[in-house]
Parts: C-alpha cells; structure tokens; sequence
C-alpha cells in the first residue's frame, strides 16, 4: 500500500487481524476501524414487495426503503446491546493504535436509534476520535458525511449543497466505498481525484477493495485456477463479485493498483518555457525526503536519450508550489520526431516500506510534435521502377508486386490474404472469410455486464456480418491498385447496420491502405457500441511486437494515466495480455502512433501499422478469439488459436466501474454516428 501512494485504510466491514494496525503504525497509514455490524439483507425484504427495482437512484432506494428496513434491528430496542457490544468491542480493542483516527459504525446497516447509542458511548469512551457512518445521512450522529459509488458530478454537487447554510458548511465530505475495482478497471479515477483537489471540503475515498478473494482450486489436469462463487456448488452465491480488487487471488498488483498509485502521488507537475512547476499535495511534509530527476527522449522509429540529469527540489511547504529551471530546447531535436520530457521523483533513502530510490511520482510533457505525412510517404513509391499486376480467377483477384501478393475475394468484398517475401502475413479467418473486417465488438469487461452487455446484445452487435453490396478493381494506374468494396453490416432479423465503403490501395512498396471511407448507422440503432476499428487476422508466428505509444502495461481512455509514452518491446503476444482471475477483455494500448509485429522465425520480416490521417490510436494483439474471452469463466478456458487477432481501433470505450457504480463516463462512450478512419499497413 504505501509503495503505491496509499495513505488510508478502511477496516470493512470489521474489526481485522491486530497485526494490521501494527503494520499501520510502524509504516503510517491512517485507520478507519470499523465495528462488525452489517445488515443490508434487509433492504430486500422491503424492497421486493414496493417492487423498487435495483436501476432507480440510489438515494432515492434509501428514501422509500431504509427507513422501513431499519425497524428491524437498528431502530429496534430490542437490538441496543448487541449494537453497543459491536462498538465496544472495536474501541476497546483498537483505542490505543495511533494509526487509528476514527470509528465506523459499521456498513450498510440503515440508521436508527441503535446508532444514536452507539455515538454516545464512542464519543464519550473516547472523544479523541472522528465518527464515521455512511447510513447516517444527515450526518446527525457522524463528523462527516459519507458516500458510496456517487459519480463525479453527484460528488460535486454533494461538495457544494450537502449540510451548507449560506454558503458555508460544517462537515467534510468522504466516500468510504468509490473505484469498485473488479476486473478491468476502475476508470474515472483521476477525476475523482481532481474533484478531490478541486474540493477541499472532499478529504477524499476508499477505494473497493484491496485484493480479489479467490480460492485456488486444482482441476485434477496438473493445472487449477482460482475459482469464485458456485465453482464449489455453494447455492446461494455471489458469483465473481468476490473478485473486485486492486490485488488479484495471488495478491498481485492488477493494472488497475498501478493506475491508482498514479493517480494519487502526492506531486504535481506542469512545464512550460523551460520552467518545471512543482506542487507538493501533502497536508504537512515537504519534499525534502525525495530525491528528482529528468530526462528528454527522441521518438521515431527508435528511442533516443538526447540528454537526462539531476535537479535540487526547492524546499516546498506542504500545498505551495515552486518553480525549477530545466535545461530542455526542443528546437535542437530532429524535426520528424517527436520529443518528451519524463520528470521522475524518487525516494532519497531507504524506509521502512521501500529502499532508496522508489518511485513515488513521475510527470511527461510532450515537447514536440512528430511531422509525419503519410501522404507523402506513399507519394514516394511512386518513384519505383517496378509494376504491379493483377490477376482474376473466378471470385479471386490477385494483385502482384516485388515480392508481395495480396488476394482479395469477390464473393466476400474482403482482402483475403497477404503474402510477403514468402511469408504469410494475413490470412482469412475461417469464421469471418477475411483476413480485415471492420469491427464493433470485444469481449465484455466486470464492469460492462451489468448494463453495456445487455444493452449491446440487444442490438446483436456481437453477432454482425458484412452483406456485399459492390465490388471493383481499379488497376489502370500501374504503380498502385485501388479496390473498392461496399458493404451492409448488420445482426441478423433486426433493422440496422453500417453502410460501409472501403478502398484497399495496394503500392509498389508492398504497402496497403485500407481506408474506411464511409460508415454511416442506419435504421434503429444502439446509442453506443464498444469500439469502432479493424480486425486483422495475422499468422501466429507474429510474436514480436513493438510500439510507440503508451505502455509498457495496458490502457484505455479512462484509465491510461499510469503508462508512459515511449518505444515498447513485447517479445511474445503473451506478453501482451493481463491475466485477469476472470477474464476478460484486455491488453488495449492506447495513443499508438505506430506499432509492428514481427515473425518469430524471421524477424526481419513483419508489418507496421498508422493511422492514415496520422493521428493516434489504440491496438491489441492475441492468441484468443474475442468470443473465447468473451465467453470463458475461467483463465483454463482460454484456448488458444492458430492466429494472431489484431485490433486496430480508431476508437475504443472506456472501462469505467459500473458492476458496482459510474458507467463509461459519457464522453468517452463510443457512439454510433458516422465516421471515416483508416489504417496504412507496410512490410518490414
């Protein structure tokens, strides 16, 4: 916790093993300990009958029924000592902790007198410490209110409204459940933070939770896997909603650990005009314990250290900021190439939690711009004194250059295969009879199945299919081949799809554009799908993968904070997945500029995707059919194919933490309207 900027734990939801506290005195983490006491089943015994169904606000559940659902044990006389034995037990046990800075009354257990009790006898054993319970909603009995899952907007509303009487507000504000973290996710955290830095009456959240609680379990086949609710026949059970943490069953750290630690450093940066603005965002140490350096690099096809040093950290008293001069001149750099400045800020010595040099928080600034022209590019091959030709063969057309062929396919509008210096590069997926389609779909994450799963498959947008309407070849100019395919795509029975025009440009350098000059929704169709792009289906021995983006790790639009752009090196496919307990979608790259996959028995030879228009992008590459994930329960499910499936995505959704709170934010949704995009493909 500490190695990841972790500040404060919430005991949930009862009292833990006392070595914990321990461990958060030594270290210095702050405690919410709270009392063993929970009892939320209740809310369905009065739900069910007012038939309030679970897709109603929250808070307006907690109007119609808590009130009702309290009269059974918190509201309830009967009940006193039992509640009072829970908040005795935590206090007497835990009050001489110094990591422990408040009390919780427990979770989920609605508000009543019982908990009017329970705050006399806290605040008169000990009124040292701050009293916590989210189910206090007027903060009657609480010193703050307190949240679970609000979205950033309802969480800055809540800043500015809750408890404030002209203007001004007595008690601060905390989610003690926020960034439900199951499976792939949780987006949406910087916000949250910015809204926490914006706010200071916000004193910030806990995250839910810390590790997934899988049991291993062996499949009696020299393997296992770590299995979750129902796998052992348990009736009734929670199914993966055990599997919601910043830790996988192994304890760990998943993507979305990394991408909260960046989140939450306790630094921040801006550059400007050779200034480095420096912001220390602790309450009361200055940055005198840390320990700075940068670096510049030059990006193109490889990565270049143009120069790096060390700098003295001005003393900086906790929230100010100060300035650093960096000796950085982006005009001295290769014009085509883009340059960025990594800012790194280390510990000075070694702790009790981590040895001298930890990382504790980093910053990147583009410096400049690539000036890369694609058009110009394929402009030049023009200047080749080789021809192409081009051959039919029933619903077979063939185009033919210096060591090259590609084959497209009449019947099906599609390029069926691609051949380079004998090495098979695309060929079709026998699903799919094309070796690139356009695509909508991926596998569902945690936090789609809830609602964005149902939603798409009521569209069928997993079951889409290209119906050809047209098809031509234009091989009058020698030095390139123009095919033009126009296709419906649409599920079968409903009453929409895309109206998709493609033209696939074969040149005399054996490269391919593939440019989706057309795709218009028509007739009923969804708000919004997963993601709109190209699916490649590549030979398997495409192992090596190599990227300017992004990395090393995965990202998505809501959830990339935490990787760096640079030149990445995957040796393997493998390599590029995220070996969620559950799977799921994963391994997405975002901000690609460009990226190449390279054959594993000659690595000299592969393919480089860009974007035609030059702008960035996002790409995966594995060894399992989207279905396959889709569909399997458990990592042993995950067959492999004789393939590599590449995505190549103009735009992609972000994760966000709806199985348990905010959906994608709705910015960064996909949305089903026109669009063009395009995708430049050259061997290596």
């Amino acid at each position: 916790m500490k190695k990841h900027n972790i500040n404060a734990l919430r005991c949930a939801h009862q009292p833990h093993d006392p070595r914990v506290l321990d461990l958060c005195d030594e270290y210095g983490l702050w405690v919410m300990a709270e009392a063993d006491l929970e009892c939320h089943g209740f809310y369905d015994a009065v739900a069910r009958p007012l038939d309030i169904p679970e897709s109603m606000d929250y808070g307006e559940r907690k109007k119609l029924a808590f009130g009702k659902a309290a009269e059974f044990t918190s509201n309830n006389p009967k009940w006193k000592d039992a509640y009072l034995d829970r908040i005795r037990a935590v206090l007497n046990r835990d009050k001489n902790h110094a990591s422990v800075i408040m009390w919780s009354f427990g979770n989920e257990a609605f508000y009543g007198d019982n908990h009017r009790e329970m705050f006399k006898y806290a605040t008169e054993a000990d009124p040292s410490r701050l009293i916590h319970y989210e189910g206090d909603m007027e903060a009657e009995t609480t010193h703050m209110y307190s949240y679970m899952y609000p979205t950033v907007d309802r969480l800055i509303k809540y800043a500015e409204e809750e408890g404030v009487k002209d203007g001004k507000y007595e008690k601060p504000i905390v989610l003690c459940e926020y960034g439900h973290a199951m499976g792939n996710g949780p987006g949406w955290l910087e916000d949250y933070e910015q809204a926490f830095r914006d706010y200071p009456r916000l004193q910030g959240g806990f995250i839910w939770e810390w590790a997934n609680h899988g049991l291993w379990k062996d499949d009696h086949e020299g393997t296992g896997y770590y299995a979750y609710g129902g796998d052992f026949g348990d009736t009734p059970n929670d199914g993966t909603f055990v599997m919601d943490g910043l830790l996988n069953s192994q304890h760990e750290p998943t993507p979305g650990l990394t991408e909260f630690k960046k989140v939450i450093q306790p630094v921040g940066f801006s550059f400007k005009d050779g200034e480095l603005k420096i912001e220390n965002w602790h309450d009361f140490a200055g940055l005198d314990h840390l320990t700075a350096s940068y670096k510049v690099e030059q990006f193109g096809q490889e990565s270049t250290l143009i120069h790096s040093g060390s700098f003295d950290i001005p003393e900086i008293p906790a929230g100010e900021t100060r300035s650093v001069s960096l000796p950085v001149d982006a005009q001295r750099y290769n014009k085509d190439n883009e340059v960025y400045l990594t800012v790194t800020l280390s510990l000075k010595h070694s702790t009790a939690w981590a040895p001298a040099g930890h990382e504790i928080a980093w910053y990147q600034q583009q410096l400049k711009a690539p000036q890369t022209d694609v058009k110009a590019a394929l402009a030049a091959s023009n200047t080749l004194t080789s021809k192409l030709s081009v051959t039919e063969k029933g619903a077979t057309v063939s185009v033919f250059g210096k060591n090259f062929e590609f084959v497209f396919d009449r019947a099906y509008g599609a390029l069926k295969s691609w051949v380079a210096n004998n090495v098979t590069l695309l060929t079709f997926d026998p699903k799919t009879q094309a070796a690139i389609i356009p695509s909508f779909w991926r596998p569902k994450t945690d936090n789609d199945v809830p609602g964005a799963v149902p939603y798409w498959e009521r569209f069928g947008v997993e079951q889409l299919q290209s119906q050809l309407r047209s098809f031509s070849v234009d091989a009058s100019n020698s030095d390139k081949v123009v095919v033009k395919s126009h296709t419906f795509i649409t599920p079968p029975v409903l009453f929409w799809g895309w109206d998709c025009e493609i033209e696939y440009t074969v040149y005399l350098t054996g490269a391919l554009s593939v440019n989706v000059t057309r795709l218009s929704p028509t007739g009923s169709f969804p708000e919004h799908v997963p993601r709109i792009g190209l699916n490649l289906y590549g030979s398997k021995t495409l192992e090596h993968v190599k990227w300017l983006g992004r990395g090393p790790g995965e990202s998505y639009p809501d959830k990339k904070d935490s990787q760096r752009v640079g030149i990445w090196n995957a040796e393997s496919v493998s390599e590029l997945q995220t070996p969620y307990d559950v799977p799921q979608e994963n391994g997405n790259r975002e901000d690609t500029r460009w990226v190449s996959l390279r054959d594993s028995k000659s690595p000299s030879i592969g393919l480089r995707a860009t974007r035609l228009d030059g702008k960035n992008f996002s790409f995966s590459a594995s060894h399992h059919r989207d279905t396959t994930i889709h569909e399997a329960r458990h990592p042993p499910d995950l067959k492999e194919d004789d393939a590599v499936f590449i995505r190549l995505d103009s735009k992609v959704a972000g994760v966000g933490s709806g199985a348990c709170g905010p959906a994608v934010r709705e910015d960064l949704m996909v949305k089903t309207e026109e669009t063009t995009f395009g995708f430049l493909l050259e061997p290596l």
